[in-house]
């Protein structure tokens, strides 16, 4: 009999679809697959069939042609798809296995999004998560590695992850249904192969109710996720403070973490940051102020005064030349506009404009981010200062020095650090016969 009962009860529990979805089933002719198919025409649920076709196997055609009739079969919409993998591999720099995994995925869903189906099938079981969590574990994980695959992850639905491997081919064989194998399977150079053939049987062996123990264990691992999940929402309620795009983490609040390097790595997973940066971050905590980390997704972790800073790393801006007749020109996130009067005017009161000696300008002048060896003689002052210590004299964030525009004469002189001083040499006096004003806004407000 078919455990008919058993399935449907399974997708309800986990909320996977509704007696009136229209579903697309992916269908590779296997076992699993076809099994799947049966269950769902069994079960009354509407559904169409896509097909990948990868053409890495000289029964690629055939494979894609059977599944064919099985939609015909069953009076159902049939989708297929030819692909290069090996030219997309090699394009991307990837194996087979990762080119045929992102194809695919890529390809089920624009088929759902174009003919609306309510969510894509798939039939991964009870087997394929034990043989996902070992791999998991020999390639190194965390929690969220152990519990397996996921009966729900977004459009995704594994209805058979309630039946193991042995249920589903009694399925097939007492309904003699027709199936194509796979010749790739049996081979045991694919790591998840080798699990599967060597590994996964010797385990049987100890533990004939594998199956079983594991989707206990599952239970266990998903609740221990959950309430992690919950530990770390409420934490970051409390300790991450947002100022402007950053957030703030106070750097003793950080110390107090129990268990620091898991509830630390928890709070910064979401920005990129590996276990091997939070290991860095942990160890520099009571080191002087300034170490910085970048992650993979282009965030930037500061450790700066009492506190980790979390931002965006700033693109690099590029400079841009300002000839005599400019009046209006773009600079990153900012308009520059450029006055020129015939008196002696000086703005006052607006850190974003400065008057400028017109005699003085040597062009073309430029608008820059810093650079290492910036110096300017700031207004007030005596002396030269470099343009980093300045910074670090205003308290200024290292993620946040690129963003600042510097205003350079023709003959390299820093002639104005926008936002917060003009250079000494370049000041208005009473000897000034010609002004030129320079005022930054953000792009937002515009200058007309």
């Amino acid at each position: 009999m078919l455990p008919l009962k058993h399935f449907t009860d399974f997708i309800e529990q986990h909320c996977l679809f509704k007696r009136d979805s229209h579903l697309l089933v992916a269908l590779s002719g296997g076992v699993d697959s076809v099994a799947l198919v049966h269950l769902l025409k069994a079960t009354g649920y509407q559904f169409a069939i896509a097909h990948c076709n990868f053409q890495l196997r000289a029964e690629a055609h055939a494979d894609e042609e059977f599944c064919r009739q099985i939609a015909i079969q069953h009076q159902t919409a049939f989708h297929s798809v030819r692909f290069n993998t090996q030219q997309y591999a090699s394009a991307n720099k990837i194996s087979i296995q990762m080119a045929a995994r992102q194809l695919r995925y890529q390809w089920f869903e624009q088929i759902r999004q174009q003919h609306l189906y309510t969510c894509i099938v798939l039939a991964h079981h009870q087997n394929d998560t034990i043989e996902t969590i070992l791999l998991n574990l020999v390639r190194g994980t965390g929690i969220a590695g152990l519990h397996g695959i996921l009966p729900k992850n977004g459009y995704l639905v594994r209805p058979m992850l309630c039946l193991t491997r042995t249920q589903i081919e009694q399925i097939v064989a007492r309904n003699k249904l027709q199936f194509v194998e796979d010749s790739s399977n049996a081979s045991v150079k694919y790591a998840r192969n080798k699990l599967r053939h060597e590994v996964v049987p010797k385990l049987k062996e100890l533990n004939p109710s594998l199956e079983q123990t594991f989707e206990n264990n599952l239970k266990h691992f998903r609740e221990l996720e959950q309430l992690l999940e919950l530990k770390v929402t409420a934490l970051k309620e409390q300790l991450f403070v947002y100022n402007g795009g950053d957030i703030n983490i106070s750097v003793d609040e950080v110390r107090q973490l129990a268990p620091q390097r898991l509830l630390l790595f928890k709070l910064l997973q979401d920005f990129g940051f590996s276990e091997t940066t939070i290991d860095d971050v942990i160890a520099s905590l009571n080191k002087h102020a300034g170490r910085t980390f970048t992650s993979a997704t282009g965030n930037l972790l500061l450790l700066d005064r009492g506190k980790l800073v979390i931002s965006t790393v700033p693109a690099a801006i590029e400079a841009v030349n300002i000839k005599p007749d400019d009046h209006t020109l773009s600079y990153g996130d900012f308009k520059l506009g450029i006055l020129h009067d015939d008196g002696p005017l000086i703005v006052k009161n607006n850190p974003w404009a400065v008057s400028i000696d017109s005699d003085k300008l040597i062009y073309p002048l430029t608008m820059r981010g810093w650079q290492q060896s910036d110096h300017f003689f700031p207004l007030g002052m005596k002396g030269r200062k470099k343009i980093s210590d300045f910074f670090i004299n205003q308290k200024i964030p290292l993620h946040k020095k690129n963003a600042i525009p510097l205003l350079v004469n023709g003959n390299g002189d820093v002639i104005w650090v926008g936002g917060y001083r003009c250079d000494e040499r370049y000041k208005v006096t009473n000897n000034t016969k010609k002004v030129t004003i320079f005022e930054l806004l953000p792009v937002a407000e515009g200058i007309d």
